[in-house]
């Protein structure tokens, strides 16, 4: 206690890097006896691994998807292809650092660690601003559907009552958040499979009255890449930030009992998963339909059931659509608040954040995302084309900000876990550190790409305007608030079987 960390252990700003924490029933272990007031792990194996499978199937599968396919073809399989290997290499470094030190900051927390009190803080802004803004979009989307179930309810009104409902589930205990989404998740994950299913013996020509389609959508309408290979790139912008959300397992790990053994489930499936929900469904989106169909365009999915002459196809879309909608309304105010608690534990945000209720959440930090949320749904009805646009575009780029800031965080922390705990190492980056390099030239080429596409320009310029706003409120906080623990109580909670 109150020894300093070598000199080498340093991270920049001289803030200690410390990516292990206490064994189990070693001093300082925060595990097994936890203090009342922090965190509960009430989320159950069950819970985790749906929230593992279903984190990757986001509403902007479902409908944003028609917009990748038209910009570049059937290529658009390239264009998943190469940002699911991203969202694959960064997965493997975020599982590394969180298999050695569970935390509800996750990349925030190790970002603090490993680069400083500024980044850590940055990131962590930027992440909760990125969900708060993602609760508006998906509770008017959600509002949008059930008003053309009930129309006679304003649309507003159901916004306003999706908002309270979830709310009041993540208030109650995290159990019930994780009993929420398990069934949310479950829905979604059975609707892609059935889905890949029946489309894949329509492709072979198997049900009745339907001929194999061979190739002849995939090439034959202008060939694989009719816009040329320049639109592979624009199709990965399409689709990039349709994958955020893979991460959230890593920060509900901690609120699990053996928060190791989840980060490592979900780590080692996060291939299959993609490889099967995002590229096996485009695959058959693209085989059995013309991609220029006007019908793909604007609903893929449902353009694939109509021409299996499925009945009831527009209902039973609106249900998973909503089903997609309501998941991730869910799970983003539950990242929200936890970003915002583990920012209220280093002293980065109002210590209220770091406070929880009788059930063991953050109710502070929970209510604190969904005004912010409640505010953006708002503007979402009154200025839709301004201040809501304003708030998508300047909260678009946050993905890859944080893409970046893992890599490079994981670059500084695995050389110091493999000098003082490498037993902790139970999941380790493939190729290290030559595969981070050359994810990190990945990232910025990308991030490149987008300043010079003219779709993507102007949501890169905000984000990164957003960024630096942050960044410079960042480095004033450290400069006149110097912080003497930077190790939140949360992340004491030590692996069981590491």
């Amino acid at each position: 206690m109150g020894a300093h960390p070598p000199p080498s252990s340093q991270g920049a700003g001289g803030t200690p890097i410390s990516p292990a924490v206490p064994a189990a029933g070693e001093p300082g272990n925060g595990s097994a006896n936890r203090p009342p007031e922090g965190l509960q792990a009430g989320l159950k194996n069950r819970h985790l691994s749906m929230i593992a499978i279903g984190g990757v199937i986001g509403a902007g599968l479902f409908v944003g998807s028609g917009a990748g396919i038209n910009a570049a073809g059937p290529g658009i399989l390239l264009s998943y292809a190469l940002t699911g290997l991203l969202v694959v290499l960064v997965m493997r470094m975020l599982g590394e650092m969180a298999a050695a030190s569970p935390t509800s900051g996750s990349f925030s927390a190790y970002a603090d660690r490993a680069l400083g009190r500024w980044a850590g803080f940055t990131i962590g802004w930027l992440y909760w601003f990125f969900w708060s803004v993602v609760l508006a979009v998906e509770a008017t989307a959600a509002a949008s559907i059930l008003t053309g179930w009930i129309p006679a309810v304003p649309q507003w009104a159901w916004a306003l009552l999706v908002m309270i409902v979830l709310t009041g589930t993540n208030l109650v205990s995290v159990g019930s958040f994780g009993e929420f989404e398990f069934w949310f998740a479950g829905i979604k994950v059975v609707a892609i499979v059935i889905f890949i299913v029946v489309g894949a013996l329509a492709i072979f020509g198997l049900p009745p009255g339907h001929d194999a389609v061979g190739t002849a959508n995939l090439v034959g309408h202008g060939g694989f890449l009719p816009k040329g290979p320049g639109a592979i790139l624009s199709g990965m912008l399409l689709v990039v930030f349709s994958f955020m959300g893979s991460e959230i397992v890593t920060l509900a790990a901690s609120e699990s009992p053996n928060p190791v053994v989840a980060v490592r489930k979900a780590v080692n499936s996060v291939i299959w998963r993609i490889a099967l929900f995002y590229i096996g469904s485009i695959a058959v989106i693209v085989t059995l339909l013309p991609w220029d169909s006007p019908e793909v365009a604007k609903s893929p999915y449902v353009a694939v059931l109509k021409s299996l002459h499925i009945p009831y196809v527009d209902v039973v879309m609106d249900v998973v659509v909503l089903t997609a909608v309501l998941s991730c309304l869910n799970s983003g105010l539950y990242t929200a608040s936890r970003m915002a608690f583990s920012l209220g534990e280093r002293g980065d945000a109002p210590k209220s954040f770091a406070t929880v209720n009788k059930g063991g959440v953050p109710a502070v930090a929970i209510w604190a995302s969904v005004a912010f949320g409640f505010i953006a749904t708002i503007f979402s009805y009154t200025s839709k084309d301004t201040i809501f646009q304003f708030l998508l575009n300047s909260s678009g780029a946050v993905a890859l900000f944080v893409w970046l800031v893992i890599c490079v965080s994981q670059l500084r922390m695995r050389r110091t876990i493999e000098r003082e705990t490498p037993e902790r190492l139970t999941v380790r980056m493939w190729l290290y550190p030559w595969l981070t390099y050359a994810t990190i030239a990945l990232i910025v080429f990308v991030v490149g790409y987008m300043f010079y596409d003219k779709n993507g320009r102007e949501q890169m310029v905000l984000s990164v305007v957003a960024a630096v706003v942050v960044l410079v409120a960042g480095l004033v906080l450290q400069k006149r608030r110097p912080r003497e623990v930077t190790e939140p109580a949360a992340a004491a909670k030590a692996p069981e079987n590491a």
